[in-house]
């Protein structure tokens, strides 16, 4: 197990259908800006223009480097349904080296001579 700062994280988005969920986790990976994306159901409760609001929708949970957040980030706003969607990245603190090396490599990131990644 690995706590260096290798810069992998976790960015979680929702998505308000399964097509959805699948088209953008599809652009995601076929853009290398994540190596992995899961896809789950989850019941959101919050409050939109005034109103609380319930919805069932799908968590895209993208594993990827840091270095690709800003990508990502344009990317879903440029082709998300929703007026305001949620990406939020979450620094993994502790990894398996190999998973670590898998991820850098599926996102294109190549690490420096400090061992960070570039």
């Amino acid at each position: 197990m690995s706590t260096t700062t290798e810069n992998l994280i976790v960015v979680l988005i929702t998505c308000g259908s399964n097509e959805e969920a699948r088209r953008l986790s599809e652009g995601l990976i076929r853009g290398r800006m994540a190596a992995c994306v899961n896809i789950t159901g989850v019941d959101s409760v919050f409050h939109w223009k005034g109103t609380t609001e319930n919805q069932s929708e799908r968590l895209l949970i993208v594993k990827t480097v840091s270095t690709k957040f800003d990508e990502i980030e344009k990317f879903i706003k440029a082709n998300h349904s929703y007026e305001c969607p949620e990406i939020i990245a979450v620094k993994v603190g502790a990894f398996s080296d190999d998973y670590a090396a898998w991820v850098r490599s599926e996102c294109g990131a190549k690490k420096n001579d400090q061992g960070e990644n570039k």
